[in-house]
């Protein structure tokens, strides 16, 4: 099953660049879609298990990982089913746009199910070559410098990823192998200066890719620039590969005894990246903009989350989740705002309710979900974070964590308010009668799906989920 996982999108890749047609390239990222979903739902029912390689395999840490890629995947294939066709591009240009979307997911469905450090490394790598061109693919003066900006910025990152690796290969001794599990195995034998040198560069070199500050300068730019479901997929999906392979170094280094260490420096990057956010987030003129640096923010929660340990590990796993589905649908919707008002501009956006209700309303329940608006399951995990700090009495931490919140909050919130409401111009109401039609069923339907489940997990999780979330952070 993970074998055809990994090989159907390469197979439908070179289909597509030979057969360069609009329908057939909108149906194979479809298709793949549904094969990925369907592997992953029977993966996490523990069917196929036995027929694992050993470079790549579901554990019990990555497989809420690969739950939360399908479904965000499967949400973006079908909002892009209705944004494609709205593409007035050659041909060759949407099967280039179509080849890149199933070997960037392909990229990271084999970041999270490598059994490898070295091969993760490798396939982090893979997601950004796959990806710049996705956010070039607007061919405007500000996607080609995103572009750029994103591939420079993450190749650093993944030069000083490298050398961590060669500085945990050192503090290793004999032990020639970055297998995951002989890593974990022997962890408690490693030097330890040479282990603590080798998380700091990891930590800034996949924190990179993760969009943790102060390494996330490429992140505003590529989210804003690139087209709304890939903006999605880099929000929700790919922030996430990354971070699974620092929580697997995290592990590594908390066996070896040097947990105080990581979560020092994982609570510092964590409280940055809150702090840019907060005070950025009142400069920005760019609504996609304003929700890439939302995304820094939730990076910062996770980082924040594995570092407190304990009940805080089960707050980041439904942080994971809520925020994927919550984001991907903001950007989404972002998508249908960008199709009727054909601007990113937050003061040339005004009463969206009224120049289409439905997304306008998405608009809002987006911001409600990602705001951690009860009974959204943010609001969960963020209650948990806040609880551990209490208990571990870590008072000065907590109030800073909330008063960051809240002041980006009311920032997000200042916006959202702003564009949902008030009177549409006579200029952009006709711009907005002509483009109407553009907005089809497929691209509502995957917004209002991820929204039920934000909502409804934050009252019920279901027993087949809650087994897999603490097989998870049993593993931490």
């Amino acid at each position: 099953m993970i074998n055809t996982m990994l090989i159907f999108p390469i197979v439908a890749g070179i289909l597509v660049l030979l057969i360069q047609n609009k329908k057939f390239n909108i149906a194979m990222v479809n298709i793949y879609a549904v094969i990925h979903l369907i592997i992953t739902i029977l993966l996490t029912a523990g069917i196929g298990l036995e027929h694992q390689s050993a470079y790549f395999a579901v554990d019990s840490t990555n497989l809420i990982f690969l739950l939360v890629l399908s479904i965000v995947y499967m949400s973006v294939a079908i909002y892009n089913t209705g944004y494609a066709k709205n593409f007035e591009v050659p041909a060759k240009r949407i099967s280039h746009y179509s080849f890149m979307i199933l070997i960037f997911v392909l990229s990271m469905t084999g970041t999270l199910l490598s059994t490898d450090l070295g091969l993760a490394w490798v396939l982090v790598e893979a997601t950004t070559l796959s990806s710049a061109y996705l956010i070039y693919f607007n061919k405007t003066k500000h996607s080609i410098e995103a572009a750029w900006k994103y591939v420079f910025i993450c190749s650093i990152g993944i030069a000083l990823a490298f050398v961590g690796i060669i500085l945990l290969n050192i503090s290793s001794a004999n032990i020639n192998s970055l297998n995951f599990n002989e890593l974990y195995k022997y962890a408690h034998n490693f030097d330890t200066n040479w282990l603590k040198m080798a998380f700091i560069f990891m930590l800034f070199g996949f924190g990179a890719k993760m969009g943790l500050a102060p390494v996330h300068f490429w992140l505003p730019d590529a989210h804003s620039e690139a087209p709304s479901p890939i903006s999605a997929l880099l929000s929700a999906a790919l922030l996430n590969s990354a971070f699974l392979v620092i929580v697997r170094v995290y592990k590594i280094i908390n066996i070896a005894g040097c947990a105080s260490f990581a979560q020092f420096l994982l609570l510092l990057m964590g409280f940055i990246s809150l702090f840019i956010t907060a005070v950025f987030v009142y400069h920005i003129k760019n609504y996609k903009r304003m929700l890439a640096y939302s995304s820094i923010e939730n990076m910062g929660i996770l980082a924040i989350g594995l570092a407190l340990g304990g009940l805080a590990h089960y707050a980041v796993i439904l942080h994971l989740i809520g925020h994927s589905l919550a984001k991907a649908s903001f950007f989404l919707t972002s998508g249908n705002v960008l199709e009727l008002f054909q601007t990113k501009r937050i003061k040339s956006v005004n009463g969206i309710i009224k120049a289409d209700k439905k997304t306008g309303w998405l608009w809002i329940l987006s911001f409600l979900a990602i705001c951690a608006f009860p009974t959204s399951v943010l609001f969960i995990s963020e209650f948990l974070i806040v609880k551990t700090m209490i208990e571990q009495k870590q008072y000065i931490l907590c109030i800073l964590f909330l008063l960051l919140l809240t002041i980006i909050l009311y920032g997000i919130g200042y916006v959202i308010v702003k564009t949902s409401f008030g009177k549409v111009s006579e200029d952009k109401a006709k711009i907005i009668e002509e483009n109407k039609n553009k907005l089809s069923i497929f691209m509502f339907i995957p917004q209002i799906i991820m929204l039920i489940l934000v909502f409804t997990l934050g009252i019920y999780i279901p027993p087949y989920l809650a087994n897999i979330i603490n097989l998870a952070v049993n593993n931490f």
